[in-house]
């Protein structure tokens, strides 16, 4: 990430936490140092929670909203919270300006259906993001000091783990091929849409920079039927052997980190096919179309740990060659996870998803062999790379 925050640590209050977009964005700002997030969920908006964790808050995301609903709820619901926020925030922040501490900085996840141009600004979810966006915006006007507050007006988002039949079409149509369907289209056209790790990028920056007012954001313009397509096509070259697909195609990697996602963990591991013979065998472990990739080979001591970090868009693939090994698996900010027992005596692939942080344990006597393969070059100025411990009470280990 381009942005760096300030050397004082930071409080980020981020409402809808467990959400989609909530989700990717407490991710997100689990990479940056100095910034100390507080969640907050809907059952957080009926008690005085939310005046606790705004009392001291710098940065403010709200999140929180209604997608799916009758039409009162979508209207009057995202209204609501809208107040609900800004009331709290009236009664925690009222005067901190004067007494030397700064106002904090609100953006909001707002939706391009709130734009007079867009054909769906009538609906009741068009109207209820837009007054929504008008509350927050409004507040920072009349708050003083040097309060900010920025309505981030999205097109549609979509990204790893978003519920199909509800975040997204690009997560329905990932589900749908990711268990061998076919998506169905009832209105192709051409459409914007925004990988949701950016999304959290730009509301960072904007809070950061503490920025103001109405801001339309772009994205990539897609056909719904193209979307349909590349996703097949991965699918088609991925399942199979694990075979990495073309991704030079418009929002080739996060599309393909998509279908990843919608495939975990029920097509994994992906097995390889040895070709053994009086010399010994031969696995090929990786084959890549289009994209440039590093490959590297490791010893692991029996009973050492490596790894113990995630990643936000890079893949990476382990394939042990030699020995016996644990790799395990926790998506970030959540108690799931997945462990697997490998053994170079039956290789396997094992591709990691984004936003899930992972280990290999060599669980044997002799020195465990593994090829690891990252589909970009290493680059120590950006890494892609953020310690965390799949086990919460253990240290990252390099």
């Amino acid at each position: 990430m381009n942005t760096t925050p300030t050397q004082r640590r930071l409080k980020a209050v981020v409402t809808g936490a467990n959400g989609f977009l909530g989700w990717h964005l407490r991710a997100r700002l689990l990479t940056l140092p100095n910034i100390d997030t507080y969640p907050i969920n809907r059952a957080d908006f009926a008690t005085h929670a939310l005046e606790e964790a705004l009392s001291d808050a710098d940065l403010v995301f709200h999140c929180a909203g209604i997608n799916r609903s009758n039409e009162h709820e979508l209207n009057n619901g995202n209204i609501a919270l809208a107040n609900r926020l800004v009331t709290a925030l009236e009664s925690t922040v009222s005067g901190r300006y004067t007494a030397g501490k700064r106002e904090p900085a609100v953006v909001y996840a707002g939706s391009n259906h709130a734009c007079p141009e867009h054909p769906n600004s009538s609906t009741p979810y068009g109207h209820g993001k837009r007054q929504a966006g008008h509350i927050i915006t409004e507040w920072a006007e009349h708050a003083g000091g040097e309060a900010s507050a920025t309505d981030l007006r999205f097109c549609g988002l979509f990204g790893e783990h978003g519920r199909p039949d509800y975040n997204s079409f690009v997560a329905t149509f990932a589900h749908t091929i990711a268990h061998d369907g076919s998506p169905r289209i009832t209105d192709d056209r051409e459409i914007p849409l925004l990988h949701v790790g950016e999304a959290c990028e730009r509301m960072i920056a904007a809070a950061l920079q503490r920025t103001n007012g109405i801001r339309e954001q772009t994205g990539t313009m897609i056909r719904i039927s193209e979307v349909a397509r590349t996703l097949e096509r991965f699918h088609s070259v991925y399942a199979p052997t694990g075979e990495i697909p073309d991704l030079n195609s418009p929002l080739g990697i996060p599309l393909f980190n998509t279908l990843r996602a919608a495939m975990w963990p029920h097509a994994y591991p992906i097995p390889t096919h040895p070709n053994t013979d009086e010399r010994g065998t031969l696995i090929e472990t990786i084959r890549v179309h289009g994209s440039s990739g590093q490959v590297f080979h490791s010893t692991t001591n029996p009973g050492y740990t490596r790894g113990n970090h995630f990643h936000l868009n890079k893949i990476e693939r382990f394939q042990v060659l030699h020995g016996t090994a644990r790799i395990c698996l926790r998506r970030v900010l959540t108690n799931e996870r997945i462990d697997f027992d490998v053994t170079g005596d039956n290789p396997v692939t094992i591709d990691m998803p984004t936003l899930w942080t992972h280990n290999i344990t060599n669980t044997g006597t002799t020195p465990l062999h593994t090829m690891f393969w990252t589909n970009e070059l290493y680059d120590p100025k950006n890494p892609d790379t953020t310690p965390h411990p799949v086990d919460p009470d253990t240290t990252p280990q390099p």
